[in-house]
């Protein structure tokens, strides 16, 4: 099959027709209509896990949260981790693994994922070519050669049962010998070995607009990833150049990023699944910090 192209005429009216669609109804309503189990991305609580995994799982229960998507496993066989997500009342749709990690272990993550009964198994951050795995720079033979390693990856996890996804930074989103590296992605990877988790937060402070992205690729993006940030003075949202420098954590609500016209134009899409919080950081203790996550979605919509 050949390699995905940029958006079709006919798929580019379609966005366009969905987006003035959006704008002609109440931002609220629309955002509703995802209804997407409220989700949380375990790397947001990666301190604790390890001191009381279980115990760790049912406070996310308690705060609201019904979804969770894996950043490790802490030792835990596959049977544990299991039965811990059932004892706490969760499911566990999907888990992140680096492009190293996928590289050195993938026959044995996805016998793992399977075991776990996972949706989907998500490349967390890209990786190098051997040429350049030294530079500290992406440079455009390494987003082709991750488009090609993505697509082999992809065929395997699909032949398993379950999909693959990439989720993306904000390196994606800076120039790169003249082209855009997460379009380059979209162009090289086949859709129906490759999806993506998008993190809407790293779009925008790497320069990016979530909602052009979900506009134009709507197709090709089934999860999403949402959190908080002050952004840095003087950053122009959407400006096509990332922060100059790193944006303040916070909880959803209290910094910059408004997803409620974020989540219209993932509801206008239809093609998303899955919606995680990820905190990166607390300033607050951690349950006040996610259970204002969780609050701030469940108005937004999310059950």
């Amino acid at each position: 099959m050949e390699p995905i192209v940029n958006p079709s005429r006919r798929e580019f009216v379609k966005a366009g027709a969905a987006a003035m669609t959006a704008a002609s109804m109440p931002i609220h309503a629309f955002a509703a209509e995802l209804k997407l189990p409220l989700g949380i991305q375990l790397y947001s609580v990666r301190d604790l896990l390890p001191k009381d995994y279980l115990g760790t799982l049912k406070e996310l229960t308690a705060l609201g949260y019904k979804q969770v998507e894996a950043a490790g496993y802490y030792n835990h066989s596959a049977a544990e981790v299991k039965q811990a997500i059932a004892d706490a009342g969760l499911k566990l749709v999907s888990a992140h693994h680096s492009s190293v990690d996928l590289h050195k272990n993938l026959d044995q993550t996805i016998a793992f994922s399977h075991d776990l009964g996972l949706e989907y198994i998500i490349c967390s951050f890209p990786g190098k070519t051997p040429a350049n795995e030294h530079n500290k720079n992406f440079v455009m033979d390494d987003w082709k050669w991750n488009a090609e390693e993505f697509n082999k990856i992809g065929e395997k996890v699909v032949a398993a049962g379950m999909k693959f996804g990439y989720h993306n930074h904000t390196v994606e989103f800076t120039q790169t010998e003249g082209v855009l590296p997460f379009v380059e992605l979209m162009r090289l990877t086949d859709p129906t070995k490759v999806t993506v988790e998008m993190d809407c937060g790293w779009v925008i402070v790497g320069g990016g607009d979530p909602i052009n992205l979900l506009h134009n690729y709507g197709n090709r993006i089934s999860m999403l990833h949402v959190k908080d940030f002050v952004l840095p003075a003087g950053f122009v949202r959407g400006g096509g150049k990332p922060a100059a420098s790193e944006p303040k954590v916070q909880e959803l609500g209290h910094g910059q990023v408004d997803y409620k016209p974020i989540l219209a134009a993932a509801a206008a899409t239809g093609h998303i699944k899955h919606c995680f919080v990820e905190q990166e950081a607390f300033n607050i203790p951690w349950k006040e910090s996610l259970k204002i996550d969780a609050d701030y979605m469940h108005k937004l919509g999310a059950s």
